[in-house]
């Protein structure tokens, strides 16, 4: 990186290991950063962004166990292809636990130790990520404006009389100054989607149930989402990538998976009468987010929203608002002055209804899901302004709650129908302000979803080049009413032959890791007769492990699955293995090497020998049916 600067984003921290002479000299970028930060947090547009920052030990922690991975593998590209995130600092809001930090959900009478982290933390720090603070957020993750917290109100990165948005206020201004490569927010309303509409970035929001909960404070923990801020989709599906997957710590936890890219040929759902509100210009800028999805050759579908607005008046004004009450029952029974005013109004709403209104809105919400199933047969995404504009603090200060109310349109429904969001950057509004859109997909549509964001982001990129280069001319690579991408964008990219032996093959529970990767099915093969096959006891799902004999031990040749998988992918693939597997080098029956799933021996003494089987599929036709 050159001198005198620091990176910005996951890749550029990523990138910086091939600049970096040595670990020494990356740690010299990460200390500057830090240092930037604890200054940054001590002026008056810094202090509302964080809580909480990390302390002078718990961060040379963090950076002698970087030098001791680099050290340990021998060498930072070694490193890399162990820890996926190796050295990219990110922040955490401040509702999610960090152990041994305090967590206040920005209420410092509820204010207590974590005594463990949350498991998206664990996972990002065994990823190789170093955080850097906890951030500040509308109180309770109660809100979509970032005005409700006693520890200040960030604001709006392009605007200081405008709100950051809410309830991730201090996780989305955090990257967008620079401060994080990535931030960790919530959603359950909209709040891992306005703050990055208000702050120029991609807000990913994924499928209720993909990513652990555990360790995350409730607001509606039916419906609550831990969601991501970065400066690209690539930088949001990698951090996506790492904290995925299913979780015994979280009952509501689900992985299921989806399809791997979205369709070439685009049918786009918006609202046929949308609504805006205030002076932030965002209607025209709506217009011109429509062209440009007609420019890349997307059909446009208007829809009648009607059914989904009738759907997302059920998060607030229905039962759905219980569950925040039932994290706050005893604060605010004996200490209700200690509750957000606006907070408390909210939540309080929740006394007067009954198990009778509860059953009723349910049977409501299943009634306009049945209705809303098909729209995924007339188009495949949903694309909705993220926001109806973009308010003022003085606007919020007069009508707190109608204001929010406002700024839910085209959010609230989206978790209470089980789908997945991808909020992102549309260029600026007539008046100088971030505009940007929301495509929305069905449940376990995610990485479809981040298909057509990386197309929008990768076109618009180029798009802006090549109109900066010959201003007034059309670029090359797109005509009128185009369906031609740029000319400019990247060709196939490399890839990785994989083996894989048990849970990951065509048809089982793991399989689609390798699917929502890209990775294609090359052939099925079987190893060279060198190997012994265990059934892993208490693996879930059920799991087995390969091990390589010695010289003098008898092998066997076992089935594998030869699959394909991008390069790229390849370190967040790694990222979901759990030990005692690992990546290793696997020689197959015809002599060729290829890369695939082995296990730690220690781990096999107690694991039955399946080997005489030949194979993970025999094995499972085995057992009992369950």
């Amino acid at each position: 990186m050159p001198a005198g600067t620091l990176p910005v984003g996951v890749h550029d921290w990523l990138q910086g290991w091939a600049h970096a002479v040595n670990v020494v000299a990356f740690e010299a970028h990460l200390q500057a950063l830090r240092t930037e930060v604890v200054r940054a947090a001590a002026t008056p547009a810094g202090r509302p962004v964080w809580i909480h920052l990390c302390g002078d030990a718990a961060w040379a922690a963090q950076l002698a166990q970087l030098r001791r991975r680099v050290a340990e593998a021998g060498s930072a590209v070694q490193a890399l292809a162990r820890f996926p995130l190796l050295g990219v600092p990110f922040a955490v809001k401040d509702n999610i636990d960090i152990a041994g930090e305090p967590t206040t959900a920005a209420c410092p009478a509820f204010a207590h130790t974590a005594t463990e982290h949350a498991t998206v933390v664990r996972q990002l720090l065994e990823a190789g990520a170093l955080w850097m603070g906890k951030t500040n957020l509308d109180q309770f993750a109660t809100g979509l404006v970032g005005t409700r917290s006693p520890y200040g109100q960030p604001a709006s990165v392009a605007d200081a009389a405008r709100v950051s948005g809410g309830s991730s206020s201090g996780s989305a201004v955090a990257v967008a100054r620079g401060w994080v490569a990535f931030a960790l927010g919530t959603d359950t309303a909209g709040s891992g989607r306005i703050p990055a509409g208000f702050n120029g970035l991609v807000g990913l929001k994924p499928t209720p149930g993909r990513v652990s909960t555990a360790g995350v404070l409730p607001a509606c923990r039916t419906l609550d989402c831990v969601s991501v801020f970065a400066h690209t989709v690539a930088d949001a599906v990698r951090v996506l990538s790492v904290i995925e997957g299913e979780d015994a710590r979280d009952a509501y936890s689900s992985r299921v998976a989806g399809p791997a890219a979205a369709a070439p040929r685009v049918r786009l759902g918006v609202p046929e009468a949308p609504t805006f509100h205030g002076d932030a210009g965002y209607q025209p800028a709506w217009r011109s987010a429509v062209q440009r999805a007609q420019t890349l050759g997307w059909e446009v579908v208007p829809l009648d929203f009607s059914a989904l607005f009738e759907v997302a008046a059920l998060l607030y004004e229905g039962p759905w608002v219980a569950e925040r009450h039932a994290v706050l029952q005893a604060l605010l029974e004996q200490d209700p002055q200690a509750v957000d005013e606006t907070v408390r109004r909210v939540v309080s709403r929740a006394v007067g209804m009954s198990a009778t209104d509860t059953f009723r809105a349910q049977y409501r919400l299943r009634e306009l899901q049945a209705r809303l199933r098909d729209t995924w047969q007339s188009v495949d995404a949903l694309m909705v302004p993220t926001a109806p504009g973009h308010p003022t603090f003085e606007a919020v200060a007069r009508d707190p709650v109608g204001e929010n109310a406002v700024l839910g349109t085209y959010t609230n429904f989206v978790n209470l129908l089980g789908w997945c969001a991808l909020a992102l950057p549309a260029g600026k509004t007539p008046v100088g302000l971030p505009f940007g859109i929301t495509l929305i997909g069905p449940a376990a549509g995610d990485v479809a979803l981040a298909d057509l964001g990386g197309r929008w982001e990768r076109t618009q990129a180029a798009l802006e080049e090549a109109r900066n280069e010959q201003p007034g001319k059309e670029p090359a690579g797109l005509r009128t009413g185009g369906l031609t991408l740029p000319a400019s964008l990247p060709a196939t990219e490399a890839c990785l032959p994989i083996a894989v032996v048990g849970a990951h093959l065509s048809g089982l529970p793991l399989n689609g890791q390798l699917t929502e990767r890209g990775s294609r099915l090359l052939r099925a093969a079987r190893t060279a007769p060198r190997y012994r096959l265990h059934a892993l006891p208490g693996t879930t799902p059920p799991k087995p492990g390969l091990r390589r004999v010695a010289d003098h031990e008898a092998g066997a040749s076992i089935e594998v699955e030869v699959w394909s998988m991008p390069q790229a992918q390849v370190g967040s693939f790694l990222a979901l293995i759990p030990a005692p597997l690992g990546l290793g080098s696997i020689e197959l029956e015809d002599g060729t090497r290829v890369h695939g799933f082995l296990c730690e021996a220690h781990a096999l003494q107690a694991a039955p020998d399946i080997s005489h089987l030949g194979g993970w599929r025999a094995f499972l036709a085995t057992q009992p049916a369950t």
